[in-house]
């Protein structure tokens, strides 16, 4: 986002804070049709894409400081939709969702057709078919895992409209079946808990008789994989498995490597 993109968005917001906060308050309602009061209110062109300035916030940048400092030690607020057109700001544990810098790597054969990688049009795009040719889903899971569908829209128990990046369904050796929404992110673009959230109330509402699994995909770089997997807990949600896979050519694979992995296993 452009620099001057980032201070719109932020001003919008700040005002919105602003005119809904008092002093212990955790949760603050608003709707986005006050998007167009506020922007008027301070001279501010509206932005064409409304969605956009809570997307920002959600999965790309902070949330502003005058925001963030109001919020008590070990906490966060975060934007959860709460119906169609309407948000929710939330104080909740602080919860960020980064590949960790000491995880070990795995290095797995690129099994990805190389005509996918040149016309992939962006990072999701491109991180969504690595996951889908190297069986990366399976590999973490330890499931046998089917795509179902890209880009999977429903709607939520409140109203809010979500969208999933990728359905798989997973089958385990006892044959038991499992709906593993998966989200992709490029390096830039931040895991967000509200996503995850939603994914685990898509499988309920979607999927009633499959455990659902959620899983988060993330490019630390071209060719290293962050992999995440969730569980929600009496204190929300959190990270129940990190692992980190890097696709290599064959010859980049020692047969030193692939000892130390059988050797890993025993």
């Amino acid at each position: 986002m452009e620099k001057k993109e980032a201070n719109r968005y932020t001003r919008i917001l700040e005002a919105i804070f602003a005119r809904h906060y008092k002093k212990g308050v955790s949760e603050i309602d608003f709707e986005r049709t006050e998007f167009s009061q506020v922007a008027e209110e301070l001279g501010i062109i509206l932005p064409k894409n409304l969605g956009d300035v809570l997307y920002s916030f959600r999965y790309r940048n902070p949330l502003p400081k005058t925001i963030t400092s109001k919020a008590p030690k070990g906490y966060e607020w975060i934007i959860r939709p709460a119906g169609k057109g309407k948000y929710k700001l939330a104080v909740v544990k602080e919860t960020a969702i980064v590949p960790s810098g000491v995880l070990a790597e795995t290095k797995i054969p690129d099994a990805t057709p190389g005509i996918i990688t040149t016309y992939s049009l962006t990072d999701e795009q491109s991180l969504l078919a690595k996951l889908r040719y190297n069986r990366l889903i399976d590999i973490f899971t330890g499931l046998t895992c089917y795509s179902l569908q890209n880009h999977l829209r429903t709607t939520l128990r409140d109203g809010s409209q979500v969208e999933t990046d990728e359905i798989y369904i997973g089958l385990d050796k006892r044959g038991a079946h499992y709906v593993l929404p998966v989200q992709a992110k490029g390096g830039k673009d931040k895991i967000g808990i509200v996503q995850i959230e939603q994914d685990f109330e898509l499988g309920s509402i979607k999927f009633p008789r499959l455990v659902c699994r959620a899983i988060a995909a993330q490019f630390m770089e071209d060719n290293l994989i962050a992999l995440f997997e969730f569980e929600q807990t009496k204190d929300g949600i959190r990270v129940s498995s990190e692992k980190h896979y890097r696709l290599v050519r064959s010859d980049e694979l020692s047969s030193e490597e692939l000892q130390s992995y059988f050797v890993r296993q025993s």
